[in-house]
This record gives structure tokens, C-alpha cells and sequence, in this order.
């Protein structure tokens, strides 16, 4: 695919950037395009940016002030990393939004900081621009303006936070005001720091708050700001606290660099994905706080290779602004917060400019990614996620069973402890993800979840959902987690467990399912979207979706599938799906249960390469020995679940 031509970019050069062509001018012309684009929606006094698209729940001037404090972070990097070398109007842009937009006079102030508001999230971006551009901007301001934004950050001292990430931006707002000997409260910033102590879960990995809460955030919340408030701080100033974060920054970055398929694209799973490549921030503050395990060209490799995915995808588009989504405006991904400025969290994806211009990074050649060079196998116990990369055609797949965003147990009074607060989300609740596809997540679609999901389906039709997910095994290739299911006018809840076996480029599962009389057990595998109507296919016992370009997704029944003629299909719909407006899933389909427990084995595929279903059943051979369900490969290897 060709990059648009709207973002004006240099030649490539292929002798420093073999992989992708991308050099620091790529990274500055695209961040300069999308900074140009956003003038035109700036009020008079550039404090607020209104763009155009969906608002969210806080108001029109709450969004003015999330795009001027999203892009001022996109501003300080090029700014800071071009040492104030950039043009000047640029500087002058964001000093005039902070004297007019903490001007209760001006017609464009920003709301007061109160407790647990949006403003605190985006006073942390503003507050790390502040600090990052200080020569430029904030030793530059009038007395007075410097005074009044004082004023406004002061509204964070001894404030409320949601108990999540929110208490990180506290913790670097304060540390701003202490750099410039305002008044600011040790306790909120310790205690902030203190509090993710709490969260943190080992190898390198945070809950987002209380719960198992596992998603980009780890990345882009959970590791960036302890470092970006180190780096307030000073070295004198973190208390030996950065020491720590700098050494499970790194721990993190062994598995992270794995998260990314040779195309560039990041794994879509989790909240907050219209940030697309802030899921850069923790792969460059790795370089930045000299703490990462990569090797300098790896990093530029990585960083590289998905901002091009993005550009040669219409990201930024047309008009050089980012949209509400993953590559088009696709509103279903996005979260009731999401404001048209909200993708430009999309700025941490640009942390790397704050090196200069001779650091190793953007000196040396570029390295092949981790799935450019073998096939790869990933365990993470601490999200209990397994990730599978395959070198032939560069996908890496998330298999999940660990991360729900559910609130821990004890749930709520009104919820179940089994199963969870609330609905399944399908960015969570899936049992796999991919760099190459994404869940069917439109309201409409919702009803049906067929995709990467084990369900019991009524005699009316309603599926039951995986909520709560609870982990028992995530080891070397296998990964292993209940759930409790329900149905309409049933209210017991029934046991589904199960086991993900990896091997060579399948994933094969193994169900044990609890179920009532009349219920037919359903498996859906991943969907596949496209502008064009997927092909689909299908026997007895298969089912298989492609699209235009040759990626495939198929399901096969190796044991336990009894639905006849009818137990294999493919699932279609239309605009539900961030990758295309065209999706199709494959489904297997048993004959309505008897009731009691039963065991069903599936093999899984998502491919570039060509699939036989047909001869894919001959490829594990299952045999079913009371507990123990024995998988035995053509290479002679087994596995016992």
C-alpha cells in the first residue's frame, strides 16, 4: 500500500531503514502535517481545538481543551526534539492557548479542576508539554499567565482521582508544580506512586486499576508516567522510585516487542484503541529512560513500522486529522469519553522525537521484528495471555484468558462473582485477537457474539456470555480459564473451561462444558473484515471466511461436534467491524445438548496462507480418557489437557 500523499513525506531511504524506509524526517513531517491540520479548528485564542466528529460525555468546551492538550504533547516533542529549531509560530500557537485558556475573561477558559473531572487527564498532558518545552514556552510566559496556570493545576492538590491510571496524572501535574516552586502536596504525589504498588503483578505487568484490567494502558498509563514524573523529578528527586520502574519497564519490553505483526499493526484488544500509536509510548520511553532491552534499530523498526501501517492506511486522513477509530472513523471501538480529539493520545506515539537527532535510535540500520525472523511463542502468565507469531505471513495472535475488565470479587451486590458486573466487551471478553483482525463489536452485532467466544446458545436463540474469566494454566503453549455461563430463565450459572494448545501456525481448543437439556454448544473463530464481501465456505464439520487479500479464518470439529449438516456455518454482517465494513466469522454448531457435561475439540486458524479444513482433521488426533483429553500431532509430539 503507498502512503497518502497528503502527508508530504520524504523519500524513503532503504539503506538505513531497510525494513520500512522511515527516518526521523518521516516522524517530523508526519507530526508537522498533523499539528498543521489542526488549525483551523482552533478558537481565536488557540486554548481549545473543536474538531469535527462525535462528541463525548463532557461537553464541547471539555473536547476543546482535550484537543489542545493532546496535541500540545504532539507540539513538545517536536519542539523539544528539534532543540526550539521549528517554526515559531508553532511555540507561539500553544503559549497563546495557556494564557487564553486559564483567562476566565477570554471566552475560552478551561473548566476548573474538580475532583475526578476529564480535566485531570488532560492537565497531565499539558502539564509533561510544559515541563518538555520549558526553555521555549514556559520560561517565556508573562508573570501573570505563569500565575494562572498555576492557579488552574492547583485544583489537583489534595483532589479526588478515579483509583485507576487517573492517579498518575496527579502524581505528574504536582511534580510540574513543584519544578516551578508552587505550592503542591508531597502526599498526593507518594501516595499516587504508592498506590500502583498495589497493581502491579509481576514480569513487567500492571492491572489498570483494581481487577484483572490487562490492555494498552499497561503500556501507555501504567509505565509511562512514573517515568515521565522521574523525569520531572530529577534525578535527585524520585526517592530511588525510577530505579524500579526502569527495571520493569524493561522486564515488560522482553514481551511487549511481540505485540506487533510484520505489517506494523499492534495486536487490536483493549479499550481506548482509536489512540492506534500511542502503543509506541512504552517502546520509546524504554529508549528514553535508557532501560530497554532492544537493540537501538529494533526500536526504530518497531516504532517505524506501525506509524507507516497507520499512514499507508489513511491515518491521519484526508484533511490530516485523526479519527475517531482504528483506520477509518469506526465509532463502535470507542468508548462513551471519546471526544473528536481523544485520538490524539496519539501523540505518546511520538515520545521518540525527545531524542536527538545522533542517538543510536535513528542512527543505526533497522533489525527484522521478532515474527520477521522465526515463528513465536509467547506465555504471560501475569495477563494470562498467550501471544503466537507465524514468520510466513507476519501475524501475531493474542489468545486470552486472563483479562475481562471486570471488577474483582467480591463483584457488586447486583452481580454474580462468577460471572462478572455487566455485559461482555468484546475488546475483552474474546478468546482471541490478532494484528489482523479485529471483534465484531457494533451494538447490533453484540446480540449474536459468535466471534472468538464458547457459548451456550437457548432454544430462542441467545447466546451466553464470558465475562468473568478466571485463570487456571498459562505455560510454555498452553493456556487454560473458566467461565460461567447463563441462560434466560435459567438461574444457574453452568462451568465452561477451557484450554488453548498452540502448535506450529492452529490453535486447538478443548471445551469442557456444563449445559441444560436443549442447549447447543456454538464456537466461533476470528472474524475477517474487508470493503468487499468476505468468501465463505463450509461442510459438516468446518467452516471457513476469506477475504479479497487471502486472509483466512477457519474453525474445524476434531471431537464432540455432533451438529450433522448444520453444524458448521459462516456468520455474516455489516458495518460491525473496525477492519472493514464487510466481516464474516466461522461458526461450529452441535445438535441441541441432552444436558450434563460433554468435551469438544476445535482446531483454530487465522492465516495468510492457503487452508483445507478437510485436511486439517487428519492433522490432531483426540482421544477423550475420562479426565484427560490427549492431543497427538502429526510430529509425534502430545499433549494432555
Amino acid at each position: 500500500m503507498s502512503v497518502a500523499p497528503h502527508l508530504q513525506l520524504p523519500p524513503t531511504d532503504r539503506v538505513l531503514s531497510s525494513r520500512t524506509g522511515w527516518t526521523r524526517a518521516h516522524w517530523e513531517a508526519t507530526a508537522d502535517r498533523m499539528l498543521d491540520a489542526l488549525t483551523p479548528y482552533a478558537t481565536p485564542g488557540f486554548a481549545q481545538y473543536r474538531l469535527p466528529g462525535r462528541g463525548s460525555w463532557s461537553g464541547v468546551v471539555s473536547d476543546g481543551l482535550e484537543g489542545f492538550a493532546r496535541s500540545f504533547l504532539l507540539a513538545a516533542c517536536r519542539i523539544a526534539g528539534a532543540g526550539g529549531a521549528v517554526d515559531p509560530s508553532l511555540t507561539e500557537r500553544y503559549a497563546a492557548g495557556l494564557a487564553a485558556g486559564t483567562d476566565p475573561g477570554s471566552g475560552e477558559a478551561w473548566p476548573r479542576l474538580t475532583d475526578c473531572s476529564q480535566q485531570m487527564v488532560e492537565a497531565a498532558s499539558v502539564a509533561v508539554a510544559l515541563h518538555e518545552t520549558r526553555p521555549w514556552i514556559w520560561d517565556r510566559l508573562d508573570a501573570g499567565v505563569q500565575e494562572r496556570v498555576v492557579d488552574w493545576f492547583s485544583g489537583f492538590v489534595g483532589g479526588r482521582t478515579w483509583d485507576n491510571n487517573w492517579r498518575l496524572f496527579q502524581v505528574v501535574s504536582e511534580q510540574f508544580l513543584a519544578s516551578v516552586g508552587a505550592p503542591y502536596s508531597r502526599s498526593d504525589i507518594e501516595g499516587g506512586l504508592d498506590r500502583i504498588e498495589d497493581w502491579y503483578v509481576g514480569d513487567g505487568w500492571y492491572t489498570d486499576g483494581d481487577g484483572r484490567n490487562f490492555d494498552y494502558y499497561v503500556g501507555w498509563a501504567m509505565h509511562l508516567y512514573p517515568l515521565l514524573w522521574a523525569r520531572i523529578a530529577g534525578p535527585d528527586g524520585d526517592g530511588g522510585r525510577a530505579a524500579v520502574y526502569r527495571e520493569r519497564l524493561s522486564r515488560f519490553l522482553e514481551d511487549y516487542q511481540h505485540f506487533f505483526g510484520s505489517d506494523g499493526a499492534p495486536v487490536h484488544q483493549g479499550r481506548s484503541l482509536t489512540y492506534r500509536f500511542a502503543a509506541l509510548a512504552p517502546v520509546w520511553m524504554g529508549a528514553l529512560a535508557d532501560c530497554t532491552p532492544l537493540a537501538p534499530g529494533l526500536t526504530r523498526r518497531l516504532a517505524s513500522g506501525t506509524l507507516r501501517h497507520f499512514a499507508e492506511r489513511g491515518v491521519p486522513d484526508e484533511r490530516g486529522l485523526l479519527t475517531l477509530g482504528w483506520h477509518d472513523t469506526f465509532l463502535p471501538s470507542t468508548q462513551p469519553y471519546s471526544g473528536p480529539a481523544s485520538p490524539y493520545w496519539a501523540s505518546k506515539g511520538f515520545l521518540g522525537l525527545l531524542l536527538p537527532a545522533d542517538h543510536a535510535v535513528w542512527t543505526e540500520r533497522e533489525l527484522p521484528l521478532p515474527v520477521e525472523e522465526s515463528d513465536t511463542y509467547i506465555a504471560l502468565p501475569a495477563p494470562g495471555w498467550l501471544l503466537h507469531g507465524t514468520r510466513h505471513d507476519g501475524i501475531v495472535r493474542l489468545v486470552n484468558h486472563g483479562s475481562d475488565h471486570n471488577p474483582p470479587a467480591p463483584a457488586p451486590a447486583d452481580a454474580d462473582p462468577d460471572l462478572g458486573a455487566g455485559e461482555d466487551d468484546p475488546h475483552y471478553a474474546k478468546l482471541g485477537y490478532s494484528t489482523a483482525t479485529a471483534p465484531e463489536s457494533a451494538p447490533h452485532a453484540l446480540a449474536r457474539t459468535v466471534d472468538g467466544h464458547l457459548a451456550l446458545v437457548a432454544p430462542d436463540g441467545t447466546p451466553s456470555r464470558r465475562r468473568r474469566i478466571h485463570p487456571l494454566r498459562c505455560e510454555d503453549r498452553v493456556a487454560a480459564s473458566w467461565s460461567a455461563a447463563r441462560l434466560p430463565g435459567d438461574e444457574r450459572a453452568y462451568r465452561i473451561e477451557t484450554t488453548s494448545v498452540l502448535h506450529g501456525p492452529w490453535e486447538i481448543r478443548v471445551h469442557r462444558v456444563e449445559s441444560p437439556e436443549g442447549a447447543v454448544v456454538r464456537e466461533g473463530g476470528h472474524a475477517v473484515a474487508d470493503r468487499t464481501s468476505p468468501f465463505a465456505s463450509s461442510g459438516p464439520d468446518w467452516a471457513l471466511a476469506r477475504t479479497a487479500e487471502g486472509l483466512t479464518s477457519a474453525v474445524v470439529a476434531l471431537y464432540g461436534w455432533d451438529g450433522g449438516a448444520d453444524g458448521a456455518a459462516v456468520a455474516r454482517d455489516v458495518e460491525s467491524n473496525a477492519y472493514g465494513p464487510h466481516s464474516a466469522v466461522p461458526y461450529l454448531r452441535s445438535a441441541p445438548r441432552p444436558g450434563g457435561r460433554s468435551v469438544h475439540v476445535s482446531l483454530v486458524v487465522l492465516s495468510r496462507d492457503s487452508v483445507h479444513p478437510e485436511a486439517l482433521r487428519t492433522a490432531v488426533r483426540v482421544r477423550v480418557d475420562g479426565d484427560a483429553v490427549v492431543l497427538t500431532f502429526l510430529d509425534g509430539s502430545r499433549v494432555e489437557v
